[in-house]
């Protein structure tokens, strides 16, 4: 009998496992007023969402709430994304939710991520394109409301921190419809003042307030602004598309004022600690120059400076004495072969050499006349030749060659036959 009973948990999976199936309920967008809102110490948030007859808990783990733009609160009207199944613990149905847009400002902020997914698209982000801020600016300009505490705050903040800066107003429009063009007009209007800084920015308020720093057109001004921006935009927890294309975001006004120049304490501060490490440096340097120098002076050429030329005097002489030694000595030899010459045979009787030189010649052609051809032409013999070469044996010798014979007083052409 008791076969039939099941246990609650059993109950309770079997209906988390029907509604997690059920496509339906997978991704589903309902909207509601949040109440019970709860934030963990781990980012996740608890609430119940409700209107004027239901309720469902809700849980948004870290992981989506860390993306949220804004801070839930109870009594929000909210659109949420999420998908609905069963917490095992309680039985109790609840959705997990995903993404979580601000009734009335929904539309905004789709928006707004689809102009920053663009621009983002298109590089105007890109660190590679942001100016650098000067350290020490001297001309200073600021685009905001002429009234309020904006402008208060950054122009309290600048004199305080550094006077000696000159400073712009260039009163625009920073809420409603005409904002984003008189933004942009400001804008370039002061990107031709040849500034060294300019911030653009405004006090805090509503995703609405704000958007005219969200427009596109407002965007791509700043972009393309030569001048380095600071944008300053509402407060630290608001981020415009203007906070990503400026050249530096500041939390609020008077952060921007704070970075547009230095503190005035703390560049005299930096200046006295130059001042010392110089001096420092200098008394160094002068002292090494000091000490180079004594071991200068306390040389003894510098004691005694006669022995300076009494040396190159010593050397001087001693190169005189080797000069006109070496002179004489090669007189003397140049003055022997003179003699030598002189007293040589051939120019004492220069006739007798010819006699001799031709005694020898006569003496050589004798020897050589033996060997001559023409004396063997002369006792009868004769020369044969073939082709201009001597023919010496008759085995070399062909029918039809021609031979050239040389006699003692000619040549004759011959054929073999």
């Amino acid at each position: 009998m008791n076969d039939k009973y099941i246990t609650i948990s059993s109950l309770t999976k079997y209906i988390k496992y029907k509604i997690d199936n059920d496509i339906h309920l997978q991704e589903v967008y309902i909207k509601g007023e949040i109440s019970n809102f709860k934030a963990h110490s781990r980012g996740h948030f608890y609430f119940t969402l409700k209107d004027e007859t239901s309720r469902i808990n809700a849980i948004m783990f870290a992981s989506s709430a860390s993306k949220l733009a804004f801070v839930p609160k109870d009594g929000m009207k909210v659109f949420v994304t999420g998908k609905v199944s069963v917490y095992e613990a309680t039985g109790a149905y609840q959705i997990y939710v995903s993404e979580l847009l601000e009734d009335g400002v929904g539309n905004l902020y789709v928006a707004y991520e689809q102009l920053k997914k663009k621009l983002e698209g298109e590089g105007l982000f890109q660190q590679q394109h942001k100016k650098k801020i000067p350290k020490i600016p001297q001309k200073i300009g600021i685009i905001t409301a002429p009234t309020g505490a904006a402008i208060r705050d950054i122009l309290s903040t600048i004199n305080r921190r550094w006077r000696y800066a000159n400073t712009f107003l260039y009163p625009a429009l920073v809420q409603g419809m005409d904002a984003k063009d008189d933004i942009v007009r400001q804008i370039k209007r002061a990107d031709m003042d040849n500034l060294d800084v300019l911030i653009i920015g405004r006090g805090g308020g509503s995703i609405e307030d704000l958007w005219s720093f969200n427009e596109e057109v407002v965007a791509r001004a700043i972009y393309e602004a030569k001048t380095p921006i600071i944008s300053a935009v509402g407060h630290e927890v608001d981020f415009t598309i203007a906070d990503f294309v400026a050249d530096v975001r500041a939390p609020t006004p008077t952060g921007a004022a704070e970075m547009a120049v230095p503190n005035e304490r703390d560049i005299k501060n930096q200046l006295m600690q130059l001042k010392i490490r110089t001096t420092k440096v200098i008394d160094n340097l002068l002292l090494l120059k000091r000490q180079e120098l004594k071991r200068i002076t306390d040389k003894y050429i510098f004691k005694n400076p006669v022995m300076i030329y009494q040396a190159k005097e010593q050397s001087f002489s001693y190169l005189l004495d080797r000069l006109k030694l070496c002179s004489k000595n090669i007189i003397i030899k140049n003055q022997q072969k003179i003699d030598y010459y002189k007293n040589s045979f051939i120019f004492k009787n220069p006739k007798l050499l010819l006699d001799n030189k031709k005694h020898q010649y006569l003496q050589l052609l004798s020897k050589l006349e033996p060997l001559s051809p023409l004396l063997t032409l002369k006792r009868g013999y004769i020369i044969a030749k073939s082709k201009n070469k001597a023919i010496q044996y008759k085995k070399d010798l062909k029918k039809d060659d021609k031979l050239e014979l040389t006699f003692q007083d000619g040549v004759v052409d011959v054929t073999v036959l």
